[in-house]
């Protein structure tokens, strides 16, 4: 579904990504794991095009997404999850949901409902706060609706950035089974979390990044029993 080859991305001099290949297949969950400044959101930020590509291609069902506009990716099927959650804080808990569907047009109309209406079954404390400010729900919820916004475009494949980060133990694992349950969907999930032993646990497969390159890739459950893995990143 999603091949990325040979990428290379600089900041300036910095050569941020250098030669990474990444690939997703359809109904997957795939996860980059490694250290802060390792090169995970670039590459994310470079497969929405929020980022260009010094070199390299990035191909997603047969589009070349790296000649794409980043406001035509999302038409393609691609959602972004990004890192912080960005919400709009002055906005609605239901506004923010409705911009998740921006490239609708006025004849869709029943179908973005239909699709507000798929989300608030998904997420029920988003239902209850629709009329709510984004910025006074908590981290969990703004996670949540981070996601749901994503929903709204009716993507083929979801990128999510840290959708852990800062959250309680309690809430990280309702995350993860968000993110289980959205894949069991039909959704394809590209993953960049700094929680490695939960991402191995619900990948399908797995790439380790280290200063911008791959260092080790391969199945989601060999990759959580390697010892190089366990001892860089999984504290064991």
């Amino acid at each position: 579904m999603l091949k990325v080859s040979n990428l290379n991305v600089h900041y300036g001099v910095i050569h941020a990504i250098e030669d990474v290949s990444v690939e997703v297949n359809d109904g997957e969950i795939v996860t980059l794991i490694g250290a802060n400044g390792a090169g995970k959101t670039t590459i994310l930020h470079t497969i929405t095009g929020l980022k260009k590509a010094t070199s390299g291609n990035v191909v997603f069902d047969n589009v070349d997404l790296l000649k794409e506009e980043p406001s035509k990716i999302v038409t393609h099927g691609v959602a972004h999850v990004p890192e912080g959650r960005h919400v709009f804080v002055d906005m609605t808990v239901r506004e923010n949901i409705e911009m998740g569907a921006y490239m609708y047009k006025k004849k869709d109309k029943d179908k973005m409902i239909a699709k507000m209406d798929e989300v608030f079954i998904k997420f029920p404390r988003l239902k209850e706060r629709q009329n709510q400010l984004a910025g006074t729900l908590s981290g969990g919820e703004q996670q949540m609706l981070a996601v749901g916004r994503a929903l709204m475009s009716d993507p083929q494949i979801i990128l999510m950035d840290e959708p852990s980060m800062g959250l309680s133990p309690l809430l990280v694992q309702e995350i993860f089974s968000i993110i289980k349950e959205v894949n069991q969907q039909g959704i394809t999930v590209l993953l960049v979390e700094q929680n490695a032993k939960m991402a191995l646990k619900v990948a399908n497969r797995a790439y380790v990044l280290e200063t911008g390159k791959i260092k080790l890739s391969g199945d989601a459950d060999e990759l959580l029993n390697n010892d190089e893995v366990r001892k860089a990143y999984l504290g064991a």
